[in-house]
């Protein structure tokens, strides 16, 4: 029993003072690092530790990536402006400040003395003129501009079909000499056959408006009849399907101006049971005829 008391006396003279060793740091006991085979102790964990700062990715650029042929943020161009910008230079919509027409070539009513009767159009390609008649001896005179050398024709048409803001189909015959035009072009302002067209029975020929207001009173076209936008509206508005359009020949000119009014000095054929006369120089215009319904 004596040498048991001694024992445990001495165990806790030895071990009781390191192990009981505090610190107070926190207020808590540690034991010596000496007790736990010389390692340091960890540090107490803070109440809420920092997250660890996360970084963004980086940016990967590469100069050889591929990337759309514009710059990138650049607005597109539309399918219309696409199809402008394959016109030739003579069928490219004219921008800036437009100058005035000639007085003769402004949409006005005159005197005109015709055996047609009120309704019909009568275009005289020799004076770049385009008559609606008014009867009574009136007749509303739009100028027009209208094909050029070789590529004029004379004849009597119906109107077959109208249409606002028409598509642009430009026929085989053209595109086999300008093969860089679009196959088709939306109807709008830059499209070449303008506001309105009044396509003439089924032929590839038609009245239509333009994106070029200076060609008016000169010999341009591939054989339609333009005029300004604002003047084919007017006409749009005053005829019909079925409206008799009468086209004098070019060479010869087919109405007296001299005093007194404007004069059809040629007598023109009606239709015959066989169909319209028709004389074209070239077979050329500058859209396809749709279907007439």
């Amino acid at each position: 029993m004596i040498r048991l008391l001694t024992v445990f006396l001495l165990f806790m003279a030895t071990a009781l003072p390191a192990f009981a060793q505090t610190s107070q740091s926190g207020g808590a006991l540690q034991p010596r690092a000496w007790f736990f085979g010389d390692q340091d102790p960890a540090p107490p964990s803070p109440a809420f530790a920092k997250s660890p700062q996360v970084s963004a990715p980086a940016t990967h650029t590469d100069s050889g990536a591929v990337r759309p042929p514009a710059a990138v943020g650049a607005d597109q161009a539309s399918a219309t402006d696409r199809s402008v910008m394959t016109l030739p230079p003579e069928d490219q919509p004219e921008t800036g400040t437009l100058q005035a027409l000639p007085a003769n070539l402004e949409r006005q009513v005159v005197p005109f003395r015709t055996k047609e009767p009120a309704g019909t159009i009568i275009v005289d390609t020799g004076h770049t003129y385009l008559y609606l008649v008014l009867g009574r001896g009136k007749a509303m005179r739009y100028g027009i501009g209208v094909g050029r050398e070789g590529f004029t024709w004379s004849g009597v048409e119906r109107i077959s079909r109208m249409k606002e803001w028409p598509d642009w189909f430009p026929p085989k015959e053209m595109i086999e000499r300008q093969p860089y035009l679009p196959r088709m072009m939306a109807g709008g302002k830059g499209n070449p056959l303008g506001a309105r067209a009044l396509y003439l029975g089924r032929t590839l020929y038609r009245i239509h408006g333009t994106n070029q207001p200076s060609t008016i009173g000169k010999f341009v076209s591939s054989g339609c009849i333009r005029l300004l936008n604002k003047d084919i509206e007017d006409l749009y508005s005053r005829v019909q399907v079925g409206t008799r359009v009468i086209v004098l020949p070019a060479p010869k000119p087919a109405v007296s101006h001299r005093g007194g009014g404007d004069t059809v000095a040629e007598e023109v054929r009606p239709e015959s049971s066989g169909g319209p006369r028709m004389t074209p120089t070239a077979a050329i215009t500058s859209s396809r005829l749709p279907p007439t319904r």
